[in-house]
């Protein structure tokens, strides 16, 4: 239970005090923590961990937003510790600050964490938070402590932590002596003290005003103020203090660095995306709600949150006009061609949005959320061959990546390729854990099969693979 609780605490977005060191570089991390707990095991605990939260967190599929944070992340890791940067990035469909860190490369960011971001700066000091507990193998030092190095339990034990995440209700965990829980407390503040020293040396490395960090305690800050009561339980754990506040802009204040990157475009149309996905109201409020944001508050994100209210309100054309308004100051960024497209398609202008997708393409071949809606495109088109070709093309690089899988699925069955359809779901409900149906999918598609070989071979090394993972599960 031990690790339990503290690994809870240390997923959490928690950034800590400074230290008053002034020396902000930090020794390296030996590896003996492999001896306790190997990468091998860290990534086969990571895919327990992520199965549970596929299946059961309400999650982003928004290829723009999930594009963008991917390559957001991606760079930072290029200034972290991080060595191993095969990544796991989940969108959690949830409007609470948090983002969190699990062991095998699983990153998780809630939706929220943009809107309580003010720019591209201060997300980014949270992301390199979380990369540096990744880096610094947080989890396996947990067990190192602990001495601990049953992990037979493991799989059981993120499951547990994943469901405290989605329901940002983590304190059920964190039961037992009072004595005892401080005890964990103290040590993963340790932790988190580490992390934010790492993160904020890569916010630096990464060429971001170091302010930042600062600033995004400032907004946590607002945040437990404001929730009174009942703040986000991160805030209760770990709560942010004027001295914090302060720490922070005071470790700012001592780099000699100057001119760095505060904010970015992309950032702005992604929150503005964000920001009407969660306006909690009617579609023709929606309309009226950001019209008269924008009005008042002229910036690009507003303009972009009222376009997207426009498009889900089914006004094509206000939205068109709009869009080629903002178009006009960056017409070559990818963000506003991409939807540019989508707003064709939902008016049914398939030519146009198709011509206008392949213009992206040329600028930017393979990218996701282009291709991805180019599939869309040649699927409302009837072009299901077609469509079904970009998105194997896009397997093969995001095979891990449920939402693809149901999208293909779909292509499948419009064009009526049932084999494939009933694989695709296979390998969706494999992914998500859900193996009984996964199971039932692979059968249906071996019983569909016909007498080609390769294909039921194929089927067959699937159907021993989820059979071997339902055994284990039921302890067989």
């Amino acid at each position: 239970m031990l690790i339990v609780r503290t690994l809870i605490l240390l997923l959490l977005v928690s950034p800590t005090i400074f230290s008053q060191e002034k020396d902000l570089n930090l020794p390296n991390l030996g590896d003996r923590v492999s001896g306790v707990v190997s990468l091998e095991q860290e990534r086969m605990i990571g895919q327990g961990f992520l199965e549970q939260v596929y299946a059961q967190a309400p999650l982003i599929n928004d290829p723009i937003i999930q594009e963008y944070t991917e390559l957001l992340i991606y760079r930072l890791s290029e200034t972290s510790q991080v060595k191993d940067r095969d990544f796991t990035i989940v969108l959690i469909d949830e409007k609470s600050l948090n983002a969190f860190a699990a062991p095998g490369g699983v990153i998780g960011v809630n939706g929220g964490l943009f809107l309580n971001a003010d720019n591209e700066a201060q997300l980014a000091s949270v992301l390199g938070h979380e990369l540096a507990h990744l880096s610094q193998r947080h989890f396996a030092r947990n067990v190192l402590r602990g001495r601990d190095t049953n992990l037979a339990s493991s799989l059981v034990m993120v499951s547990a932590i994943a469901l405290a995440i989605i329901s940002n209700n983590p304190s059920a965990f964190i039961a037992g002596p009072a004595a005892l829980a401080q005890q964990q407390l103290r040590y993963s503040r340790i932790f988190e003290r580490e992390a934010d020293r790492y993160g904020f040396n890569n916010l630096i490395a990464a060429g971001y005003d170091p302010a930042g960090m600062g600033e995004m305690f400032e907004n946590m800050a607002k945040i437990r103020k404001l929730a009174g009561d009942n703040p986000p339980e991160f805030l209760l754990t770990h709560p942010i203090t004027s001295s914090r506040v302060s720490d922070a802009f005071n470790a700012a204040d001592q780099i000699e660095f100057s001119g760095g990157k505060k904010n970015t475009i992309n950032f702005e149309f992604v929150k503005g995306r964000l920001k009407e996905r969660y306006a909690d109201y009617s579609p023709q409020t929606k309309v009226r709600f950001f019209e008269s944001l924008y009005a008042d508050n002229p910036t690009n994100e507003n303009k972009y949150s009222f376009i997207s209210a426009l498009q889900s309100n089914g006004q094509t054309e206000e939205a068109l006009k709009l869009i080629s308004e903002i178009l006009n100051k960056f017409p070559k960024n990818l963000i506003l061609n991409i939807t540019k497209s989508e707003i064709l398609l939902s008016g049914q202008r398939l030519d146009d949005a198709k011509q206008t997708i392949d213009e992206v393409l040329k600028i930017s071949p393979d990218n996701y959320p282009a291709s991805i809606l180019k599939s869309k495109i040649l699927s409302a088109k009837k072009e299901t061959i077609k469509a079904e070709e970009i998105l194997r093309d896009l397997l093969i690089s995001k095979n891990r990546n449920p939402s693809l899988w149901m999208q293909l699925s779909e292509v499948q069955r419009a064009g009526k390729n049932i084999v494939g359809y009933h694989l695709s779901r296979g390998e969706y409900f494999t992914l998500i854990g859900d193996f009984d149906n996964a199971l039932n999918q692979f059968q249906f598609a071996l019983g569909l099969s016909g007498n080609s070989f390769q294909t039921s071979e194929t089927i067959m090394t699937k159907i021993k693979f989820v059979q071997s993972r339902l055994a284990k599960r039921r302890g067989i």
